[in-house]
C-alpha cells in the first residue's frame, strides 16, 4: 500500500551523528518537525535550528517551500537562518584575515537563499558590505601589496555577495552612496584587476545604470571610454560580454537630450549626449576592437555576448530615429543646398549666377533636372522629404552615395534619365522607399528584446554601416527594376522583391558588407521567381465548389489533430526564463500538463533543464478546473509592472498568464514565438475556445493541403498493399551516380 501523500520519507544529517531516516508529515508544522529532530540527538533550544537541503545548493525549507521535498530527499540540519546571519555578520568584521576571508566565502554561498538574504538585510548587511568596500583601509592596503591573491579572493567575495544579496530585489539600488560608487568604479577602471573582482563590479554598475536614473549619472561620471577599452581587448569572453553591457546600459539609459558631442579617446559617458553616441559606438578603434577580438577571435560566440552584440546594433541603428522623423522644411536654405549638390553631382553643373538667364529659364531647367533625378516633386523636391519615415534620412542616404560611390550614383541617374518615361527607376522615390524598408527590416527605433540573439557581424565592418548597406541595395533596385523590365505601375512590386532578396540575404548572416553584396548577386529576379514558385507548389489554392465542400468536411478532423498535438507538447513541458533587471543571473521555472490534462504541474529550477523534468520534481499544482481565462500581451498583469519589460514590444508578444480562483496569476514569459503559440493553443484548448494563433493558422494551412493532395490522387483501379513492399537487394556494384538536379 502507497504512503500518504501528505508522507514524505527523507534522511537528516547532522555533524558527527549517523543520518537518521524519519517520515516527514507535510501536515505538521515545520517547527513541530524540527524540534522532534532535535529532540532525536538531545539537543535543546530548537528554536535555533533548521532545516535545509544538503546539495549544492544547501537552501533552506521554509513553509512556503517544504512542498519541494521529495521523497528519498537528504536534509541537513543547521542553524536557523537567523542564527547564521548573525553569526556571519560578526564573522566578516573579524581582525583575522584568514577568519575573515573564509566568512566572506561563506556568506558568498549563502546569499543566494532568500531565507538567509532576509535575514541578513534585516542585520543592515548590505550597508556593511558597502562600508568594507567603500573604506579602503591600511589594512586592506597593506593586504593588497603583502598578499595580492588574498586580497582579490578577500574582495571578489564581498562583490558576490554584494550583487547575490541585491538579485533577490529586496533592497532598492537607490540607496548607495557615491563614495561606492567610485570604489566599485575604480576597479573596472584599473588596469590590472583581478578577474573576479572586475567582472562582479562591472555587473554591479551594469544593474546601477539599468535600475536608477540618479545612479546612471553617477555611474556616468565615473567611467570612460577609454577604459573600457582594455577589457574588449582581453581573452576572457565574460568580461568583454560585461563590458558591452556596461556600454549598452549607459546607452540605453542616456537621456534623450543628451545625444550628440565629439569623442576623444577619454571622453567621459555623461559628456557624451546620444546623438553623438554613435561616435562611441561606431567610431573605428572601439569597432574595431569588438570585431577583431569579439566577433572575429577564434572563440566561438555564446548566447549572451550574442545578446549584447545585438543589443548595441539596435542602439546603434536607433541613433538614426532622430533623422528618421524629421521633415524636410522646404524654407531651410541648408538643407534645399543639399537637393542642389546631388544635381551638381549627377549633372555636373555649377550653381548658375543670379543673371545667368530669365527666371522661368532656370526655374525649367531645374525641374527637368529634378526630374531625371526621379523626384515625385519635379517643381520642389524638398516635398518628398516630409514624409516620415524616412524624413531626412533618406536625404542623408542620397548625398552620401552620390559622395562616396559617385560614378555608381551617376549611372544610375544617367541610365535611367535615358529610359522612356515609363520604364525608368525613379532615383529619388525609390532611395525614400528604399530607407523606409530598411529602417523597417532593422526595427530603427524600437527597443532591443530581451532575449534576441540574432546580430550581423557585417554591421560591425565599417564605420558608416547603414550608408553602405543603402549604397548596396540601391543599386540592387536598379539592377532588379532592369532585370524585371519594370514600368512606374510596378513599382511597388519592385519593392517586394528587393526586400526579399535583401531579406534572404540578410538571413545567410555573410560576415562581410561585400559578402552580402555577392550574396545578393546570386539572388537575381530569375532567381527569386525560381524559389517563390518552389515555394507555392505545395499552397495552392483550391477554389472550385467540390473542393471547398471536400475541405470543410476535412477541417473538423484537423483542428481535432492540431489540438492533441499542442496539448502533447503541453504535457512534454517547457522551461521558461524569469525575466530580472540582471539578465545573466537567469532563474528558470518548468511547467508541465499532467497526462490526464487535469493539473499544470510548475516550479523552480536552478538552472536550464536538458530534456523533460519530471512531475514528482514539480512541488506545485493548478488543476485546469480552478483555471478562468488566458491573458496576453499588455493585458498581463507582469507586463504592468515597472520595468523594461514595460516597454519591450517583442517581450509583450511573449507574454501570457493564466487567471485563477479570485485574482492569482500564473504569469509566463515564453521563450520564443513557437513555444508562446503551443501554450496559448494548448490552454485555449483546455478552456473549450478557439485556438487562434498565427502557429495554428500555419499548421491548418499545410496539414489541409497535404491532406487534400492525398485525396485527390487518383487511386481508382490501384490496389494499395496493406504491408510495406521489401527492401530490395543491394546491386553488385556501386560504380553509378543519380544526378537529382
Amino acid at each position: 500500500m502507497p504512503p500518504p501523500a501528505d508522507i514524505v520519507k527523507v534522511a537528516i544529517e547532522w555533524p558527527g551523528a549517523f543520518p537518521k531516516l524519519m517520515e516527514i508529515d507535510q501536515k505538521k508544522p515545520l517547527s513541530s518537525i524540527i524540534k522532534e529532530v532535535c529532540e532525536g540527538w538531545s539537543l535543546g533550544n530548537h528554536e535555533i535550528f533548521a532545516l535545509q537541503h544538503a546539495d549544492v545548493t544547501n537552501f533552506y525549507i521554509t513553509e512556503k517551500n517544504r512542498n519541494e521535498i521529495k521523497n528519498g530527499a537528504i536534509l541537513r540540519l543547521t542553524a536557523s537562518p537567523a542564527q547564521t546571519a548573525q553569526q556571519l555578520h560578526e564573522r566578516i568584521q573579524s581582525s583575522s584575515m584568514d577568519a575573515k576571508l573564509e566568512a566572506l566565502k561563506d556568506l558568498a554561498n549563502s546569499s543566494r537563499d532568500i531565507t538567509f538574504a532576509q535575514e541578513f538585510i534585516n542585520l543592515d548587511g548590505i550597508s556593511l558590505l558597502t562600508q568594507m568596500v567603500e573604506s579602503g583601509t591600511e589594512r586592506y592596503q597593506k593586504l593588497q601589496k603583502i598578499m595580492k591573491p588574498c586580497f582579490g579572493d578577500m574582495l571578489s567575495f564581498t562583490l558576490t555577495a554584494f550583487v547575490e544579496l541585491m538579485d533577490h530585489g529586496i533592497v532598492s539600488w537607490d540607496t548607495f552612496s557615491l563614495a561606492f560608487i567610485k570604489k566599485i568604479a575604480s576597479y573596472v577602471n584599473k588596469s590590472a584587476m583581478d578577474v573576479a573582482v572586475l567582472q562582479r563590479s562591472l555587473a554591479i554598475l551594469e544593474s546601477m545604470v539599468l535600475n536608477s536614473h540618479d545612479l546612471y549619472q553617477k555611474v556616468a561620471q565615473e567611467i570612460t571610454i577609454g577604459q573600457l577599452i582594455p577589457h574588449l581587448q582581453g581573452v576572457d569572453q565574460d568580461i568583454q560580454t560585461y563590458t558591452i553591457a556596461v556600454i549598452n546600459a549607459l546607452f540605453l539609459k542616456a537621456p534623450e537630450e543628451k545625444r550628440q558631442l565629439d569623442l576623444e579617446d577619454n571622453v567621459n559617458i555623461l559628456d557624451c549626449p546620444l546623438t553623438e553616441m554613435a561616435n562611441i559606438l561606431a567610431q573605428k578603434e572601439l569597432r574595431g576592437i569588438i570585431l577583431s577580438n569579439v566577433i572575429r577571435s577564434n572563440r566561438s560566440i555564446n548566447s549572451e555576448m550574442a545578446h549584447q552584440l545585438y543589443v548595441l546594433q539596435v542602439l546603434t541603428f536607433n541613433l538614426l530615429e532622430d533623422r528618421m522623423r524629421t521633415k524636410m522644411d522646404p524654407q531651410d536654405q541648408a538643407q534645399r543646398d543639399i537637393i542642389f549638390e546631388l544635381r551638381r553631382i549627377a549633372f555636373d553643373v555649377e550653381c548658375e549666377p543670379n543673371n545667368s538667364g530669365s527666371i522661368e529659364k532656370r526655374k525649367s531647367m531645374y525641374t527637368r533636372d529634378y526630374k531625371k533625378l526621379g523626384f515625385i516633386n519635379h517643381v520642389n523636391p524638398a516635398v518628398d522629404f516630409t514624409q516620415i519615415p524616412p524624413g531626412m534620412l533618406a536625404l542623408d542616404n542620397m548625398l552620401y552615395f552620390a559622395k562616396h560611390q559617385q560614378d555608381a550614383y551617376i549611372r544610375i541617374v544617367l541610365e535611367n534619365s535615358s529610359r522612356e518615361d515609363k520604364h525608368e527607376c525613379p532615383f529619388g522615390r525609390s532611395s525614400i522607399e528604399l530607407t523606409k524598408m530598411l529602417c523597417e527590416i532593422l526595427k530603427v527605433g524600437e527597443l532591443p528584446s530581451e532575449t534576441c540573439p540574432d546580430f550581423h557581424p557585417m554591421f560591425f565592418t565599417h564605420d558608416r554601416s547603414f550608408e553602405e548597406f543603402f549604397c548596396i541595395c540601391i543599386q540592387l533596385l536598379n539592377k532588379t527594376w532592369k532585370e524585371m523590365r519594370a514600368t512606374s505601375e510596378d513599382f511597388n512590386k519592385v519593392m517586394q522583391v528587393v526586400k526579399d532578396q535583401i531579406m534572404r540575404a540578410l538571413n545567410t548572416k555573410p560576415n562581410s558588407l561585400d559578402q552580402f553584396k555577392s550574396k545578393l548577386q546570386n539572388l537575381s529576379y530569375t532567381e527569386i521567381l525560381k524559389i517563390r514558385q518552389s515555394e507555392r507548389m505545395n499552397q495552392e489554392d483550391f477554389q472550385s465548389r467540390p473542393i471547398l465542400e471536400l475541405r470543410e468536411k476535412i477541417l473538423p478532423e484537423i483542428m481535432e489533430l492540431i489540438k492533441q498535438q499542442r496539448l502533447n507538447r503541453l504535457c512534454e513541458g517547457t522551461c521558461f526564463r524569469k525575466i530580472s533587471s540582471r539578465r545573466r543571473q537567469d532563474k528558470f521555472w518548468y511547467c508541465r500538463l499532467s497526462p490526464n490534462h487535469k493539473v499544470l504541474h510548475y516550479g523552480d529550477l536552478e538552472e536550464n533543464p536538458q530534456g523533460e523534468v519530471p512531475h514528482d520534481s514539480l512541488q506545485e499544482k493548478l488543476p485546469v478546473a480552478d483555471i478562468k481565462a488566458v491573458m496576453t500581451g499588455k493585458d498581463c498583469p507582469h507586463t504592468k509592472e515597472k520595468g523594461a519589460l514595460k516597454q519591450n514590444k517583442e517581450v509583450l508578444e511573449l507574454a501570457f498568464s493564466v487567471l485563477y480562483e479570485s485574482d492569482e496569476y500564473l504569469n509566463f514569459i515564453a521563450p520564443d514565438k513557437h513555444e508562446y503559440c503551443v501554450w496559448t493553443d494548448g490552454l485555449n484548448a483546455l478552456l473549450g475556445k478557439e485556438m487562434a494563433s498565427e502557429l495554428t493558422k500555419s499548421d491548418l494551412d499545410t496539414l489541409l493541403s497535404m491532406e487534400m493532395k492525398l485525396r485527390l490522387l487518383d487511386l481508382e483501379n490501384i490496389q494499395i498493399p496493406e504491408v510495406p513492399p521489401p527492401i530490395p537487394k543491394e546491386p553488385s556494384n556501386y560504380d553509378f551516380v543519380y544526378n537529382c538536379k
